[in-house]
């Protein structure tokens, strides 16, 4: 009988053991079930990781050409191209907007924006101007007061490494700008 038996499995090669049967049309059973339900779980949870990523990105994306609108309207194209990509490299923008969409910080830019409204200018609040030039010129006011603030201000622990984000969004940003 055990000579039958042996035939019979060799003849339909069916394998029994802990990955249970193993031919089409049964289903899946034991461990070999259990680990392609976590490998799916698995893969789920790393697709809506990456879904929220993609999401964050694309939020970031949006608030840094929030703070371009609100820094330079009226500047050319490269001049935001060059934003963009500063902005991309660093994880900052020059106006301090984080991907909520909340200021961490009241930074250079948005001073100078401040300082245009205090002299009457409510129509345009152009920090970077209509020139590669011009912008180059704010950036650098911007970089020369946040490195000599007029007045030592303490500062929490979070605001001081938003103003080291923005210094080198700056620096990236005339970077690119003077490649231009």
């Amino acid at each position: 009988m055990t000579d039958r038996w042996a035939a019979i499995r060799k003849k339909w090669r069916i394998k029994i053991g802990i990955n249970g049967i193993g031919t089409a049309g049964y289903p899946l059973t034991g461990y070999t079930a259990r680990k392609a339900g976590r490998s799916a779980e698995s893969r789920a949870v790393g697709f809506l990781e990456t879904v929220e990523e993609r999401a964050a990105q694309g939020k970031a994306a949006d608030q840094d050409e929030r703070a371009f609108e609100m820094a330079g309207r009226g500047a050319p194209q490269e001049v935001k191209d060059a934003w963009m990509e500063a902005a991309k490299e660093v994880n900052a923008n020059g106006m301090g907007i984080q991907g909520n969409g909340m200021m961490s910080h009241i930074s250079q830019m948005m001073v100078q924006r401040l300082d245009k409204q205090l002299k009457g200018e409510m129509e345009n609040f152009d920090i970077l101007g209509s020139t590669v030039e011009s912008a180059v010129q704010a950036t650098k006011k911007a970089l020369y007061d946040l490195e000599h603030p007029i007045v030592y201000t303490p500062r929490s622990i979070e605001i001081q490494q938003a103003r080291i984000k923005e210094g080198e969004f700056y620096r990236a940003f005339l970077e690119k700008l003077e490649q231009l």
